[in-house]
């Protein structure tokens, strides 16, 4: 009989299986690897990709090197820190609560994806995408916690944020802006012929239709100053950009070149364009909002000062916000492009104009923006062939500005589009480029106080435009298809040295024609291949037109110089004087107390009421808001959203504000047209 060996006996002391559990400390390494690849694909990856995508972004903000690197180390470490410092504290407690510690971390991290992922993937938004989040957030914190194969697969996905810090640095369209490859670019070639100075203005969503009065010609009465600018200078009346998004439409401009690639619109990506092309004759002054064309070598630095870490921090955590929120974000991304005023940049106001009675001029002293009150200080006569440039955003939203150039305030999430909210829209863009006629109007002025106007060739255009088309508004490739009049064309003004009758052209002049006409102009040659076609030449033949909603991707447009749009209708109860009416129903106002100590003096009014009325106010209801008496607005009940029942009404003559306590009033105006006064709270 064999002999048996037997086992030895068991210590049922030592606990089950304690031989095979790792050490506390690492332990807690891998519940921190889990933690670190789940809010890398949480927060790292969505906020690295729409940053990475958006060079423009850092552009404005000024954003040095050091700047973005610090932001993305940021978004790629801070949010582990917390969980990193709660899932310490809970050491002490022993294996099961720091399990169940852990396994909660990861349940809720779930659902956080779970509400990303479902808001592209599913019509959920809302209570009901939060309630499915959660049940995925739960049971996948079950499945983390009994089976061992997601616990393993999470261990080898925290190398991702890592990676997705490597896409952003070396692969991304930001990756330009920093760590530029270098700064190039072909100098122009000065030709026989005079080499005047060159002042060149390019403002932003600024569609041709809304300069346009009723017989298809400047509108004199609304925008004195372009009307001028249009009488001594050639207007290419058939002027097109070639792309609604500027990242695009600016280097084509400045290149001769249709955009052929998703690049930053920075030097190292179009190391050839108008500032290197004049550089070697000209002294560049430039003063750029969203791109970084032109290189240091060839640029006086603009004077305004990094907006540094801060901003892209603030920024940043806005837009996380929207890119988690269980609902579709209504706030357009370039709305943060905000112009700094130069009170705001530090910078003294541009010499002093003459009093006007009929507008405030110390008030735009104080709110124009900094760029401007740069560039204005700037146009002076210099020996040597200089080149004054400024993009300048405006009109471009957010629109906070009356043609007064009193600002003033609003929500961020107020809708563009839909019933009510796009007429607001057109409203407020109207009235901000009423305020634009007005920067325009200084600029002209200085140009003839400095004897700069006659001597310079003088060019004022936009970048692209934008359509307020009902379901279709915005730049996109929906509103080109249905609104293509108010996207692509913009105003072309073209004053040449000496020219005083002005003339219309309306040739199908392209923005990648806008280089050729500047080099002949200025007798320089540019010693690189431009796609466009200088406007001393003959005219192009075809007369379709090309417009790129993605790079390398041409569209083709058709149409001539664009029918003037009919104006806002003004409803009949706008100015009229309201008695003594019956109270019917109550309101919410949300800036209510904004009207109890107006200061005009300050250059801020409010503008823009806005808030809330009760479920049972019927979709379209019309709802008057009175300041002192008088009627200055008239607006509709939008349809819910997540914002509630709302309405918004738009008050842009100042005449309704008196200094000190203003009396607001809103009135729901009946089939009948008849009022009654609604009790605000």
């Amino acid at each position: 009989m064999a002999e048996r060996t037997l086992a030895p006996p068991r210590d049922h002391t030592a606990g089950p299986d304690r031989r095979e559990r790792p050490p506390w400390w690492r332990s807690e390494l891998a519940r921190l690897a889990e933690v670190t690849a789940l809010v890398g694909l949480v927060v790292t990856q969505p906020l690295l990709d729409v940053l990475g995508r958006s060079p423009d972004f850092f552009l404005f903000h000024r954003a040095s090197r050091g700047d973005v690197l610090l932001l993305v180390a940021l978004i790629a470490l801070a949010p582990t820190v917390p969980f990193a410092l709660l899932g310490a504290l809970a050491v002490p407690a022993g294996r099961l609560i720091r399990a169940a510690v852990h396994t909660t971390f990861v349940g809720l991290l779930l659902a956080a994806l779970a509400v990303q992922v479902g808001r592209h993937v599913t019509p959920l938004r809302g209570v009901p995408l939060l309630v499915a989040a959660g049940v995925a957030g739960a049971a996948g914190a079950a499945a983390h916690r009994r089976w061992r194969a997601p616990r393993r697969v999470l261990r080898v996905a925290a190398a991702g944020p890592l990676v997705f810090v490597g896409l952003f640095l070396f692969a991304s369209p930001a990756s330009a802006v920093v760590l530029p490859r270098g700064e190039g670019g072909a100098a122009g070639i000065a030709g026989a012929g005079a080499h005047p100075p060159v002042v060149m203005i390019v403002l932003d969503e600024l569609p041709l239709v809304s300069l346009l009065g009723p017989d298809g010609r400047i509108d004199a009465e609304r925008y004195p100053n372009f009307a001028a600018l249009a009488a001594g200078s050639t207007w290419y009346r058939n002027a097109t950009g070639v792309s609604g998004w500027t990242p695009y439409a600016l280097p084509a401009m400045l290149t001769g070149r249709y955009p052929e690639q998703g690049a930053a619109p920075h030097y190292s990506q179009y190391p050839d364009n108008l500032f290197t092309a004049l550089g070697g004759l000209y002294r560049i002054k430039a003063e750029e909002s969203i791109t970084r064309l032109c290189p240091p070598s060839r640029c006086e630095q603009a004077t305004t000062p990094e907006q540094g870490l801060g901003v892209l921090v603030r920024e940043s955590g806005k837009l996380m916000g929207r890119i988690a929120a269980p609902v579709d974000s209504r706030v357009d991304p370039e709305d943060s492009y905000r112009e700094r005023t130069a009170a705001e940049a530090g910078l003294d106001a541009a010499e002093p104009v003459p009093d006007d009675p009929k507008f405030r001029w110390d008030t735009l002293d104080d709110n124009q923006p900094a760029r401007f009150t740069s560039f204005l200080a700037g146009l002076r006569p210099d020996p040597r062939p200089t080149l004054h440039f400024l993009h300048l955003l405006m009109p471009h939203s957010p629109w906070a500005y009356l043609p007064s150039g009193a600002h003033y305030a609003a929500p961020e999430d107020l809708p563009n589009d839909g019933t009510g909210w796009v007429d607001l829209a057109r409203a407020r863009h109207l009235a901000q480029l009423g305020y634009t006629d007005r920067l325009i109007g200084e600029t002209l002025r200085t140009l003839r106080a400095t004897g700069l106007y006659d001597k310079a060739l003088v060019v004022v255009t936009a970048d692209h435009g934008v359509s307020f088309r009902r379901d279709w508004q915005g730049r996109g490739m929906d509103a080109i298809e249905h609104a293509a009049n108010e996207v692509a064309w913009v105003p072309m003004f073209v004053k040449e040295p000496g020219q005083r009758a002005g003339r219309v052209d309306d040739r199908n002049w392209e923005h990648v024609d806008l280089l050729p006409t500047i080099a002949d102009e200025t007798h320089m040659r540019v010693p690189w291949q431009m796609d466009g076609r200088s406007a001393e030449a003959a005219p192009r033949e075809r007369a379709d037109k090309r417009f790129y909603d993605r790079p390398g991707q041409p569209v083709t447009i058709t149409g001539g110089v664009p029918a003037p749009l009919p104006p806002p209708a003004a409803d009949p109860l706008v100015g009229t004087r309201v008695g003594n009416v019956p109270v019917g129903g109550s309101a919410t106002v949300a800036n209510r107390d904004a009207f109890d100590a107006v200061d005009p003096a300050r250059g801020g009014l409010p503008a823009l009421v806005w808030g809330t009325v009760p479920d049972d106010v019927p979709d379209g209801t019309r709802l008057a808001v009175a300041v002192n008496g008088t009627v200055g607005a008239v607006a509709p009940v939008v349809p819910p959203d997540a914002g509630g029942r709302r309405f918004a009404a738009f008050l842009p003559d100042d005449r309704l504000f008196a200094a000190g306590a203003n009396r607001l009033d809103l009135y729901r105006v009946g089939d009948d047209g008849a009022l009654r006064r609604l009790t605000l709270s």
